[in-house]
């Protein structure tokens, strides 16, 4: 990575940012914010003089967008996933920012006023339907008292109220006390919840009395502009909700034919304002002098030669390129580093933890091919990997043609189905005892046998859980020495030998020694005494690598690093719990199949069916979880710091457009 400083006359500044943005080679930093010592002998950039103008037609491009993409009608959930929308390309030529805007300008005169009208008329119309509905849901109470609307209210001799309480026995008490009063009520409810629809007419006089009354207990209706019966009311009402939404319709119908016709134009053509846009406010990360604009930013190394070439040429040589060797601090590079393509989903997964610092070891791929082998040991089982690997490989060759994420991620579940099933294989499991309980007369069969250097296949790790054990622990040392390893060389790589010889190689000593003497005192290997003399001068040389580095306390680290690779014993534990549920449901499957007459094998494949696809759901979770685990805690605490940001070049990116003589990824 080389951090690069361009001074650039302010003639040639538009079309420099234009090389830089189609390039894509330069990150461009914010000087004001990453450098603000820079400011003291310059002046911070503002906007081009154009930037208001792009975001003006952005702003009122995007109100027709947004208006229209909602009558568009596209595949949604399962639909949408196996057989997605692609968005209509169009091809353009490379244009002005003038001839842009005039472009837009002829769109927008054509149908921006109707397709505003439009929304505006439809607005209006649901107001009127909401209207119609509140109107309707208070006339339901009142049904069934003859009375005309239009006399709620007062006159010059009575006052009239109506409404709906939750309080009718009190509301009766309050009535019965006044004397030129009359009501009706019905009660409308459950006995959870029972409401009263109340009419109260009363004569002028008692008009404090029954205004106090009803503040109290009752919830006024107030019909404005209505008369006539509640029932002509809501017949009436209900028959112009029909017209509105008739009239609804249509506009619906008009503003779709726009829809059709004008939103993929129109998605392009923000999307050449909003891509000038950009270019316009870049220049607020720009210090600036007199007479010339001056741009800080990054370049990965390889690609410098290409970056001076070109913006010397766009500049006629108007322009003063400077770059240097960033250090780690204080220059805080961002990371750029090139992951193989089949490799892109492990980058994912290390960007849910952190990317790496500069020059820091890209642990992305170890990680990766890791990450696979313990969630096959995990899963294990032949049958969940063959389903997994039939989901991935049409997830690769069918979703894959229209989403990169789709193409990444399934191409890693192909190896995780293809080592899940190897691991299934090789333990005698194909949907738990599936094969041997349903089509072997003895459940406890073997798939095979078969004998290779003398070790009998298939394993049974519910029967022999010693032996898979063995095999996670020893996996579990094999991951934790690469990460020692990696330690050890990114030590070298920093030069920092004090943490190499002490903090890293003390390891080494450490397991060597140790190994030996637990295997001589514990397990009761053979060692020769000279062999053993040699494995404790070892441990004492790891202890004081060990001690040199973290003093005393560095004695909880070698107790931790036992603790780390104890825990690939979760390994093991998965696999019984894999293969214990499935021999489970087999059972239970198998037992209400022979208990139900005649539609017991029905019963029995339906409970099959749905019991497997949540025990492949659920191990499948934890085997992914509790691998990425391992990776997290016991291999990147070996030699992994993260903490890095990725580099992210100032690059034009099309999704609705191509200049025609580009070519589509």
């Amino acid at each position: 990575m080389k951090k690069v400083s361009l001074v650039v006359h302010q003639n040639y500044v538009e079309d420099v940012i234009k090389k830089l943005h189609e390039t894509g080679l330069m990150e461009i930093i914010n000087i004001a914010k990453d450098e603000p010592e820079f400011l003291e002998e310059n002046e911070k950039a503002i906007a081009l003089h154009d930037a208001e103008i792009c975001a003006n037609y952005d702003l009122r491009i995007s109100r027709l967008i947004d208006i229209l993409s909602k009558l568009r009608k596209r595949p949604s959930g399962i639909k949408a996933m196996l057989k997605p929308q692609l968005p209509e390309i169009k091809n353009i030529e490379d244009s002005t920012l003038e001839e842009i805007c005039s472009y837009a300008e002829g769109v927008l005169g054509n149908i921006e006023k109707n397709i505003l009208n439009h929304e505006e008329k439809i607005r209006e119309l649901d107001e009127k339907i909401v209207n119609i509905n509140s109107n309707i849901y208070k006339l339901e109470f009142v049904k069934d008292f003859n009375f005309d609307v239009s006399d709620i209210g007062q006159s010059d001799y009575v006052i009239v109220k109506v409404g709906k309480t939750l309080d009718y026995p009190n509301l009766k008490i309050e009535l019965d006390k006044l004397e030129k009063v009359v009501w009706e009520n019905k009660q409308f409810g459950t006995k959870k919840k029972i409401e009263w629809s109340v009419l109260i007419a009363a004569h002028i006089s008692e008009k404090e009395k029954i205004e106090k009354i009803c503040r109290e207990y009752l919830l006024d209706f107030d019909f404005e502009d209505l008369a006539g019966s509640p029932k002509e009311l809501i017949k009436s009402l209900k028959k112009e909700k029909e017209e509105i939404e008739k009239e609804k319709k249509k506009i619906r119908n008009d503003l779709k034919i726009y829809a059709d016709e004008q939103l993929d134009d129109l998605l392009a053509t923000r999307e050449e304002i909003q891509l000038e846009g950009v270019r316009q406010e870049i220049s607020r990360n720009f210090a600036k002098t007199n007479t010339t604009y001056i741009i800080k930013g990054w370049v990965i190394e390889k690609d410098e030669e290409d970056l001076k070439k070109s913006i010397e040429t766009v500049s006629d040589g108007h322009i003063i390129y400077d770059s240097k060797v960033p250090s780690a601090n204080p220059d805080d590079p961002p990371v750029y580093f090139k992951t193989p393509r089949w490799a892109q989903g492990f980058k994912d997964l290390l960007g849910m933890f952190a990317l790496p610092r500069y020059n820091e070891i890209n642990p992305t791929v170890i990680m990766g091919i890791f990450f696979i082998l313990f969630f096959g040991l995990m899963l294990g089982d032949a049958g969940y990997g063959l389903v997994l690997l039939t989901l991935s490989l049409y997830g690769y060759y069918k979703l894959g043609k229209h989403s990169t994420m789709f193409r990444n991620w399934s191409f890693m579940g192909i190896w995780m189905g293809i080592v899940t099933t190897v691991v299934g294989i090789l333990t005698n499991s194909f949907f738990g005892d599936f094969i041997p309980r349903f089509f072997y007369e003895d459940p406890g069969a073997p798939l095979y046998s078969l004998n290779i250097a003398g070790i009998h296949l298939p394993a049974d790790p519910i029967g022999d859980p010693l032996t898979i054990l063995t095999i996670a622990l020893f996996f579990g040392l094999v991951h934790l020495n690469v990460g020692v390893i990696l330690g050890i060389y990114q030590s070298f790589k920093r030069k920092d030998y004090k943490d190499m010889l002490t903090g890293k190689l003390c390891w080494i000593s450490l397991q060597l020694g140790g190994g030996m003497l637990i295997g001589k005192m514990l397990l009761g290997f053979d060692i020769p005494e000279q062999l053993q003399y040699i494995a404790a001068i070892l441990v004492i040389i790891g202890i004081v690598q060990l001690f040199a580095h973290a003093g005393p306390i560095g004695f909880f680290d070698i107790t931790g690093y036992v603790g780390d690779w104890l825990s690939y014993a979760r390994l093991l534990a998965l696999g019984l719990a894999t293969a214990g549920m499935a021999l489970a449901f087999n059972v239970i499957a198998q037992l209400m199949g022979n208990m139900i007459p005649i539609i017991g094998i029905v019963v029995m494949i339906i409970i099959l069916i749905f019991a497997h696809m949540i025990n492949l759901g659920l191990q499948a979770l934890g085997a992914a979880i509790h691998s990425l685990r391992l990776q997290y805690v016991e291999f990147f605490n070996r030699f992994y710091e993260g903490g890095g940001k990725e580099f992210t070049p100032f690059k034009l990116r099309r999704r609705y457009t191509k200049l025609e003589e580009e070519k589509i990824d």
